[in-house]
């Protein structure tokens, strides 16, 4: 374990670890003081109880004090969902920054950012944390350095953190379900592509942070597919399988796990109320890329089917962004309950190919069944 003893919380000044806001009166954080870029912390302006501090990337460990319960969720960055009042999570921090390259070598410095994700909560040199409702019962914030063991995700917009409620997707409400000694790093991005994840550096930048022992999961397919998109379309039956074996080979020389997962279904049902499948040939490819390389598999497509056709063709929309209009996108219901889908394949994957991923899963985690999900609200 490296030790991490010290944090630069404002220039030039060193803070020794942890750190701590007390938000009682009289306490550093009492009133609740807006941002100020002089102490790097305090609560950001607007509808939601946001707090932030500046810290260097990496992962770090949170610890809460409430003075009672009421029932608050906890959000880290950008929306990521860490539970109901927890008392201890791990976040991890990242910024577009690749690092120094070599003298003469190729290759970008940077992270090739969307305008809309310029500034954004999940890409910034803070910490931030989100409490909705907005709560009088916290009474202190520990942030603290930690050297844990971290799952970084791949994707498109089914799995990235979403930035305005109610819409989500399974990424972003995955570290709930997991313990507090192991951190959850979503690289996933809306619009992306196995390509197009590589041309703008997303893929250098997950490297560059991966370490021997640690995790990935790979979720693409929805744009892969799409021809008229030339330059990142990836043909089912060779370039998509191709570029899946260089993702897993990248892992692997890292000493890393890779997960595949397949894309989970678009919401349409046939008049007999059953799902038609849009996704072509992609879940089949990635199936077979992932017994061939000897893989862990997370069949997200074929329980995202059962679930769907669960709910039936009445129920399902509930499910979905955009008050049901959106077939492919989820709300928070429909984001919790796939990110339940990819536990259970997770649960149900054979432990060889999983490095032990399967034990950080929270101890009193109840099963879930795809056929027969709680009812949305």
């Amino acid at each position: 374990m490296r030790a991490i003893v010290a944090l630069f919380l404002t220039p030039g000044v060193l803070v020794a670890s942890p750190l701590t806001f007390d938000l009682a009166p009289g306490g550093n954080g009492a009133g609740h003081p807006a941002y100020d870029e002089s102490t790097g912390f305090g609560f950001d302006p607007g509808p939601a109880e946001r707090f932030s501090v500046r810290v260097p990337e990496g992962n770090y460990r949170v610890s809460l004090v409430f003075d009672g319960r009421t029932g608050t969720a906890v959000y880290a960055e950008q929306r990521r969902f860490c539970g109901t009042e927890p008392g201890s999570f791990v976040v991890n921090v990242r910024t577009p920054a690749l690092g120094d390259l070599p003298a003469n070598a190729t290759g970008g410095t940077t992270v090739r950012l969307k305008p809309r994700e310029i500034g954004a909560a999940n890409w910034d040199e803070r910490l931030t944390l989100e409490f909705d409702p907005a709560l009088a019962s916290l009474r202190s914030i520990t942030v603290e350095p930690v050297d844990v063991p971290t799952l970084y995700l791949a994707g498109d917009s089914t799995v990235t953190d979403q930035p305005d409620a109610p819409n989500a997707s399974w990424g972003q409400r995955l570290p709930a379900f997991f313990t507090p000694d192991i951190a959850i790093a979503n690289h996933a991005e809306s619009g992306e592509t196995l390509k197009s994840f590589v041309t703008e550096q997303r893929l250098d930048k997950l490297l560059s942070r991966l370490r021997a022992g640690d995790w990935v999961m790979i979720q693409f397919g929805h744009n892969d597919q799409k021809t008229q998109w030339p330059q990142t379309y990836a043909d089912a039956a060779t370039t998509y399988r191709a570029w899946l074996r260089t993702y897993l080979a990248e892992i692997r020389r890292r000493g890393a796990t890779p997960l595949l997962v397949t894309s989970p279904e678009r919401r349409n049902f046939d008049a007999a109320g059953r799902i038609v499948p849009t996704l072509g040939d992609y879940p089949a490819a990635m199936r077979a890329v992932a017994r061939e390389e000897r893989v862990a598999l997370l069949d997200l497509n074929v329980l995202s089917v059962r679930f769907y056709e669960a709910l039936g063709p009445r129920s399902a929309p509930r499910a979905f962004a955009d008050d049901g209009r959106d077939k492919t996108h989820f709300n928070e219901y429909g984001a919790q309950q796939l990110a339940r889908c990819v536990v259970e394949a997770l649960r149900a994957a054979d432990p060889a190919l999983t490095a032990g991923l399967e034990t950080h899963l929270g101890l009193d985690l109840p099963r879930f069944d795809p056929d027969h999900p709680e009812l949305p609200p």
